[in-house]
């Protein structure tokens, strides 16, 4: 599955024109193609995720009041309207702008009871850039931050013209101009000497004020480390709408790979596999029924041959039981069904002292009166072995044939 990584415009002003760098990665930690090009021309991917700039966001951590945040809402998108009310009465001292002109998202796994970072941005910037991708054809899965206050890290990136020092820690997220004094301040925020990342455009301006070797880092490879961190943005009224343009991407990419011409054998392949099951479960059903018929027409030949007064077979095995009977009434045996044999096995069943004080007899059924109604396991086994089934209801014993015996 292929992932697309793109860094939206930090200026207010983007439109469909306006060019994005962006980063292709085909396993989701490595980093492939990174070009930049304006949104109708972003390369085609499994999956869109979106770079907020770390300039464009700020951060703040809060303690929530007790209850206003669900156990079950943690590790998913967040759309409380209630939830939202309290972090706007909580920030509107520390915002430059008005709470309801910014959107926020909660850090992933917030706890409940202590200190949560929040994300801000604003809202009306954020839409109008998932807008332009959106127009494109383009749309989101998932919205992450460029930099989040999950880990201690010190980078220096920009141009040699304008390099910013991007600081991250318990502090928060800092995006300041890198001069001296900048990094200075930011190395005595962290608790520990930190590796110094740099990218290659400012690596030496990072080394010269550092005094010391620092690590080179593209900026695809920050990308697609924050790509790969559990930070969604799309929380609060953007969870819904992310959620539907999920399902329009996949539906895009549906039709790309019904209409692609790089996907024609792909489509005829699993075209002919379906062709080559349906026409399997055709003739194995069709193998099925023939073998069924046969032995229907077996156990018919065998009923009219054994049975030659029989010229019309419908049920075969209950004419074949009918005949059985009738032949067995005419040369005086008895069944499993008769009186005789039901007594005769009740009495080879039942303890000496124990008999039935009354009998209400029908052709294969016996209700007996006057039995124990205590444990009678020992009976109903011994009738079990001989082929009957015995029941009570209330004080009486239903005495019959168990199913599948002979007739």
């Amino acid at each position: 599955m292929s992932t697309l990584i793109v860094l939206l415009s930090p200026e207010p002003s983007a439109g469909p024109t306006s060019v994005l760098d962006y980063v292709l990665t085909s396993d989701g930690r490595s980093a492939g193609p990174h070009d930049r090009a304006a949104a109708a021309l972003l390369p085609r991917s499994t999956e869109l995720v979106a770079v907020v700039p770390a300039q464009a966001l700020s951060w703040h951590q809060v303690t929530l009041p007790k209850g206003s945040l669900k156990q079950g809402t943690l590790g998913g998108a967040i759309d409380s309207p209630r939830l939202r009310a309290v972090l706007e009465g909580l920030l509107e001292d520390r915002l430059l702008e008005e709470p309801a002109e910014l959107h926020f998202a909660l850090q992933p796994d917030a706890p409940t009871d202590g200190p949560v970072w929040v994300a801000a941005c604003n809202r009306a910037w954020l839409r109008a850039a998932l807008a332009v991708l959106e127009a494109a054809k383009r749309p989101v899965a998932r919205i992450v931050p460029e930099c989040a206050p999950d880990g201690l890290r010190l980078q220096v990136l920009g141009t040699p013209e304008y390099p910013q020092l991007l600081s991250t820690g318990a502090h928060g997220v800092s995006l300041l101009p890198l001069n001296a004094a900048t990094l200075a301040m930011a190395q005595a925020l962290q608790a520990e000497p930190l590796e110094l990342v740099a990218e290659p455009a400012v690596a030496a301006l990072a080394e010269q004020l550092a005094q010391r070797p620092v690590t080179l880092q593209q900026a695809a490879e920050r990308w697609l480390a924050s790509a790969r961190g559990r930070w969604d943005l799309a929380q609060f009224d953007l969870s819904n709408s992310t959620r539907s343009r999920a399902w329009k991407g996949l539906a895009a990419q549906a039709t790309v790979w019904l209409q692609a011409p790089q996907w024609r054998a792909a489509r005829w392949g699993v075209a002919l596999l379906l062709l080559a099951q349906i026409v399997g479960l055709n003739a194995w059903a069709w193998k099925e029924s023939n073998s069924l018929e046969a032995k229907r027409m077996a156990l018919r030949a065998t009923l009219t041959q054994t049975f030659p007064g029989v010229k019309v077979v419908v049920d075969a095995p209950v004419q074949m039981a009918r005949e059985l009977a009738l032949l067995r009434q005419t040369a005086g045996a008895t069944s499993a069904r008769d009186l005789e044999a039901m007594l005769s096995v009740l009495g080879s069943a039942l303890p000496p002292q124990q008999a039935a004080t009354a009998l209400d007899f029908a052709p294969g059924e016996a209700r007996l009166k006057g039995l124990p109604t205590g444990n009678n396991t020992a009976i109903t086994d011994s009738l079990r072995a001989s082929g009957y089934s015995m029941r009570g209801e209330g004080n009486l014993f239903i005495l019959q044939p168990a199913p599948g015996a002979a007739p």
